[in-house]
Formats: C-alpha cells, sequence, structure tokens
C-alpha cells in the first residue's frame, strides 16, 4: 500500500488524457496518469484510428495496384494479399505510436500509475491497492462499443471494431450493421480485400448528421465500388453459427421479417462513454440521461476537483475533440484561460474519396431559418485532381446571405480530411467565403477547389 501526492491526476491515457498530461507537465504541474492498458494511447491508437487508418491506406494501395494502376501506364500482374503481412504492419503502425507517448511521458516527467482507477473521495484516487492524492482529478477514460440488445459480440463471428481490426481471414460476406463512420471505414477496407460488404441502417440514410448532398453522393460512390446498402432497415437478431451467422432483419417501420447470411458481423452502432467502474455513484459525480458526466465551461462536474474531457462528456466522440479539451483544461488549471468553439470541430470519414466536414448542414440552417448561400465546385474540373484520377465528389461552402461570413464547409473527395483545416482555420478568424477566394492558392493544387467553392458562393467560379 503506498501514498503519494500530485497537482493533476488523469484517469485514461487516451488522446484526451496523454495530451492534458504533457500540456499540465510543460505548466508546471506535478502530473500522473492512470492507465489499465498494457500501451498508452487509449482506443484511438490501440484499437482505433490509428490501426484502422493503417488498414485503410495499405488496403488503398493494394486496390489500386490490383484496378487502377493500369488506368496510369503502370502495368502490374501477380499482385496477392498478405494480410498477415498486412496485420503487421498495422502493429507495427501502433507500437511505434504507443511508444512515441512512452517516450514523451518520460520527456515530460509524468508518472504512469499502471491499473484500473477509481475515485476515492477527498481527492484520492484508488489504483489496485493503492491510493494517490490529487489536487484535480481528470476523468478521460474514452468510450466502449455500444451494444445491440440481443446480439452478443464475441469478437469472432459477430465483432465490434475491436474485432474487425484482427480478423484472421478475409470474410467472404462481412455484414455491417451501422452506416456511420465506423462501420463504412471498416467496410471499406474488407471490400477492398475481396469481401462481399452489405450495410444496414436504421435510418434511411448513411451518416446521420453529415450534410444530406454529401451523404447521397458518397452513397452512390461507395455502392459503385461495390457496397450494398440495407436502409431503413433493422437487426433484430443476430446469431453465430457453425459456418457463418444468421441474422433477421425488419423494415425499420415495421413489416415482415427477413433472414440474412454472414461470415462475419460488424457491430457498428455507436459508442457509449466508459465510466462504469469509476466510483462516481459513489463520490456523487452527475451525470446526464445518455450516461455522460455533466461538466461546467471549466469541465468541472459537480464534485469539486473533479473534471472530465473527452468521450465522457457531451459532444461528438472525436479524438481531436478531446485533445484541445486536454490543453484547455490544463491551461486553466494552471491559472490561464482557454476556450473551444464545438461548432468547429472538423469531422472526418476516411473512405476513398474521403469526407470531410465543419460547421453547419443546410438542414441545421434551414431548420434554423438562417438564409444562407451555396458555393460548390466538383474535383472533376480542378486538374490536379484529373491528374490524380480522382475527380469524384466537391467542394461545398455554406456563408451568411447578409454577411458572407462561413458557417459551414462539406468536402468529398480526394484529401478531404487535409483540406477541411483551411475553413476551419478561416472560420477561427471568422472569416468570409470572399477571404478565402481572395487568398492566393497554389496551382495545381487540391486546395483550389476550396477557392473555387468560395468564389462560388458570389456565383464567379473561374474554372467551370
Amino acid at each position: 500500500m503506498s501514498e503519494k501526492s500530485y497537482d493533476v491526476i488523469i484517469i485514461g491515457a487516451g488522446p484526451g488524457g496523454y495530451v492534458c498530461a504533457i500540456r499540465c507537465a510543460q505548466l508546471g504541474l506535478k502530473t500522473a496518469v492512470v492507465e489499465k492498458r498494457a500501451a498508452l494511447g487509449g482506443t484511438c491508437l490501440n484499437v482505433g484510428c490509428i490501426p484502422s487508418k493503417a488498414l485503410l491506406s495499405a488496403s488503398e494501395k493494394y486496390e489500386a495496384a490490383e484496378h487502377h494502376f493500369a488506368d496510369m501506364g503502370i502495368k502490374v500482374s501477380g499482385v496477392k494479399l498478405d494480410l498477415a503481412g498486412m496485420m503487421g504492419h498495422k502493429t507495427k503502425v501502433v507500437a511505434d505510436n504507443t511508444k512515441g507517448i512512452e517516450f514523451l511521458f518520460k520527456k515530460n516527467k509524468i508518472d504512469w500509475l499502471k491499473g484500473e482507477g477509481m475515485l476515492g473521495g477527498n481527492g484520492t484516487v484508488k489504483v489496485g491497492t493503492d491510493t494517490y492524492n490529487a489536487k484535480h482529478i481528470v476523468i478521460a477514460t474514452g468510450s466502449d462499443v455500444t451494444p445491440l440488445p440481443g446480439i452478443t459480440i464475441d469478437e469472432k463471428k459477430i465483432v465490434s471494431s475491436t474485432g474487425a481490426l484482427e480478423l484472421e481471414k478475409v470474410p467472404e460476406h462481412l455484414v455491417v450493421i451501422g452506416a456511420g463512420v465506423i462501420g463504412l471505414e471498416l467496410g471499406t477496407v474488407w471490400r477492398r480485400l475481396g469481401a462481399k460488404v452489405t450495410v444496414i441502417e436504421y435510418l434511411d440514410r448513411i451518416m446521420p448528421g453529415m450534410d444530406l448532398e454529401v451523404a447521397k453522393n458518397a452513397q452512390r460512390i461507395f455502392e459503385k465500388q461495390g457496397i450494398a446498402f440495407r436502409l431503413a432497415t433493422k437487426v433484430t437478431s443476430a446469431k453465430a453459427e457453425k459456418n457463418g451467422v444468421a441474422l433477421t432483419l425488419e423494415p425499420a417501420a415495421g413489416g415482415t421479417a427477413e433472414t440474412m447470411a454472414g461470415d462475419v458481423v460488424l457491430v457498428a452502432v455507436g459508442r457509449k462513454p466508459h465510466t462504469a467502474t469509476l466510483g462516481l455513484d459513489k463520490v456523487g459525480v452527475a451525470m446526464d440521461k445518455r450516461g455522460r458526466i455533466e461538466v461546467d465551461h471549466h469541465f468541472q462536474t459537480n464534485v469539486q476537483g473533479v473534471y472530465a474531457i473527452g468521450d465522457v462528456i457531451a459532444g461528438p466522440m472525436l479524438a481531436h475533440k478531446a485533445e484541445d479539451e486536454g490543453v484547455v483544461l490544463a491551461e486553466m488549471l494552471a491559472g490561464q484561460s482557454g476556450h473551444i468553439d464545438y461548432d468547429l470541430i472538423p469531422g472526418v470519414v476516411y473512405t476513398w474519396p474521403e469526407i470531410a466536414n465543419v460547421g453547419k448542414t443546410e438542414e441545421q440552417l434551414k431548420e434554423a431559418g438562417v438564409a444562407y448561400k451555396v458555393g460548390k465546385f466538383p474535383f472533376m474540373a480542378n486538374g490536379r485532381a484529373r491528374a490524380m484520377a480522382a475527380t469524384d465528389g466537391f467542394v461545398k461552402i455554406l456563408a451568411d446571405a447578409a454577411t458572407d461570413k462561413v458557417l459551414g464547409c462539406h468536402i468529398i473527395g480526394p484529401e478531404a480530411g487535409t483540406l477541411i483545416a483551411e475553413v476551419v482555420l478561416a472560420m477561427e478568424f471568422g472569416a468570409s467565403s470572399e477571404d478565402i477566394a481572395r487568398t492566393c492558392h497554389a496551382h495545381p493544387t487540391l486546395n483550389e477547389v476550396v477557392k473555387e467553392a468560395a468564389l462560388a458562393v458570389d456565383g464567379r467560379p473561374l474554372h467551370i
């Protein structure tokens, strides 16, 4: 039994937790992080963002070599999938990243308290048989997979995103339940590697919450790539059998049930805050109806000295949102000030083409009664996109009809996740579409599509 005191103890070493810890240490606060995994980095680095992007990148190159290189005058033959080798690439990427965080902890003199953390009350955190004291305790434990009633995830035939990253062979038929980011990304990986992929979605559209025009365009592209969609459909049961999984489906609005068979089923209907083992009820931390920790504008809970950031509080469950919250909270704990504009948290889907968004959608602006203008420009009319043979998609900028202030941007196209950063920065400074349009963009670049979309807000695109 040991007892040690810190200025800050952070429970959880995911993107929110470890970034918060680094910033706290930079600001001179004695800092420790509690983490039960064998490696730092949380879900994102170990079984989420990083391994999925490694497989997305590798599978994209495999598909290009197999099907698309010839279109650019590159003739290859005998292309073979080495799935074990691809998984090895993923594992190395994850290991390199997690070891990098260990290095940063040592560099910044951050203690790693290994084990599962629990609030002990009165400024204490329990880790196994040890108790630690802290002036400030930060909960950054992230999220877990949301289960579906009546469906048991065994990570073999019925898998979560974690199991979908570890399949030992390409399934003949992968059934994905949920047409959100995770389902589409992992469905894309296995479709490229040879699986038949069917995506089942309860709603009548894919990518709920994203701009509807982008979602419809994306669905058409994904269907051309070979992904089948069953929208407005619910899965009432999925049972693992000797040769695969038997599913029962029903129309979302009610009706006749039907059956479907798949080799592997991926359950990707969302994520929920990971708070069950923290002992929050024992110390009186308030929760909302969705199981999230309630915090004020300074990320403080109703319990003095206890804070929360990332997936366990309200807002989009995104690593970069958690990171920004971690930095702002650290600076507040050190007596500085900070601010996050939650309307300016970009979202990205790493399919091909990529999909990215920031700010308001057309549907949200219409519902709010905001008068706006639309500027849209296709990648088909961009020289760099043509040179890359990547002409699907467009950039759409939404601007206030009276002030021209940029209210939102929605991109589907090559490197959309990178291109959105320009618009996020512009919106952070309250820019107008004219500001973007008047900014010189290098030629030939994909960024010129953003400029042309900004010009199109005023009806004056140059290349279409």
